[in-house]
């Protein structure tokens, strides 16, 4: 079973992973969605969330931008990060992820990964 989050501002991926309303948790069994949860973390601070995620024992997370200084925790916690993911509605990610389809933009991977230098 994995469980993906998915930062969510008016309706679509968050610009910046920490900067949300709400995450979309899918949790999903083979290539079905089984169960959808909508979840407000507890804290905003950043360095925290890595932790809640572990928690609600999230494997994978979609966003577009994330703090390079908090990738390292995420990875700490063996959780996957899809970084660089354009902007849509959650469903279609979510969709995208599932058939195969989820594209990373390669310019901020680079900008993120260049920054950790």
């Amino acid at each position: 079973m994995k469980k993906i989050a998915i930062p969510v501002i008016e309706g679509k991926l968050s610009q910046y992973f920490g900067q949300c309303s709400h995450y979309l948790i899918y949790e999903i069994e083979g290539d079905e969605i089984v169960k959808t949860e909508l979840e407000i973390p507890v804290s905003y601070d950043l360095s925290e969330i890595p932790e809640w995620a572990a928690k609600q024992g999230i494997t994978d997370i979609i966003t577009y931008k994330i703090d390079q200084q908090i990738i390292s925790k995420f990875i700490n916690n063996k959780i996957n990060l899809f970084i660089g993911v354009p902007f849509d509605t959650p469903q279609n990610l979510i969709d995208d992820y599932l058939n195969g389809r989820l594209i990373s933009d390669e310019k901020i991977i680079k900008e993120i990964t260049e920054l950790v230098k």
